[in-house]
């Protein structure tokens, strides 16, 4: 018997941009049932080469799912080409359209074996939730998020910081091949979820203000209340897209016997 069921959902919202080029997906593997992949990528490049990125680390995660057999390979294995191949393809397109397309990624895939793993790049995040309360989070790739670590700035401090958004590790840079950082969770139970989602969503809120909304409404309710509270708090300031993706184990539907002397009958 299942010890879960998986709720799941995504939303967007362009914020005060003129062009959305975040983007999000769920998926499955056609090789490898009961394996699920969320990826979110933040591009990043200027007029349309940003979105060219994160389309790109799309397709790419998206091909190499289609392909996953867990016989033959592992998720940390998986996750690695994945963005070491959306990596060289970014550079590539870079060449020949004459733009300096970048993206980040953060990707997580649970398994039939109550596990999860996850890789990212850049400063799209990954929460892991027990109940409403944040268990853990990645690292962003960025000067300021080590200085935070260090006890050096507070996080709204990094926030409000004029370097907040300068990265040392992205998708597409010709100067340095990204760090690619794993994480991975065993015994997964219901009661846990996983929030994965860019900065226009994560620098609006605390991380208990992520756990109780998740915890406490649907993935599709939490979606829409938190991009609904991060459109609120932007105040129109020239706000980031805005985009993630929640999953969420909860416990899984009992099935109710309803046995009649009638149907005893027409059994026998």
């Amino acid at each position: 018997m299942s010890h879960y069921k998986i709720e799941a959902g995504t939303a967007q919202h362009i914020g005060d941009r003129a062009e959305q080029q975040d983007r999000v997906s769920l998926l499955t593997a056609p090789k490898a049932p009961g394996y699920l992949m969320a990826v979110v990528a933040d591009g990043m490049g200027g007029t349309s080469g940003g979105a060219m990125a994160a389309e790109q680390v799309m397709r790419t995660a998206k091909q190499a799912f289609d392909l996953f057999s867990p016989q033959t390979e592992d998720v940390s294995g998986l996750l690695r080409t994945i963005a070491k191949d959306a990596h060289t393809l970014i550079k590539l397109n870079a060449i020949s359209s004459e733009k300096k397309p970048h993206s980040t990624i953060v990707i997580l895939v649970l398994t039939p074996e109550c596990s999860a793993v996850w890789a990212h790049v850049g400063d799209s995040r990954l929460y892991r939730f027990d109940g409403p309360n944040c268990a853990e989070r990645t690292i962003d790739h960025s000067h300021l998020e080590h200085l935070v670590q260090q006890g050096k700035l507070t996080p709204q401090q990094a926030r409000e910081h004029k370097m907040a958004h300068l990265l040392f590790s992205a998708l597409g840079s010709a100067e340095n091949e990204p760090e690619i950082t794993l994480g991975k969770c065993a015994n997964l139970k219901a009661g846990d979820a996983f929030l994965l989602c860019t900065d226009g969503l994560w620098q609006y809120f605390s991380r208990a203000e992520l756990g109780a909304a998740i915890a406490m409404n649907s993935p599709r309710q939490a979606s829409e209340m938190l991009i609904a509270k991060a459109r609120e708090r932007a105040q129109g300031h020239e706000a980031d897209n805005c985009t993630l993706a929640i999953i969420k184990l909860t416990e899984p539907t009992r099935e109710t016997k309803a046995y009649t002397v009638d149907r005893m009958r027409r059994a026998v």
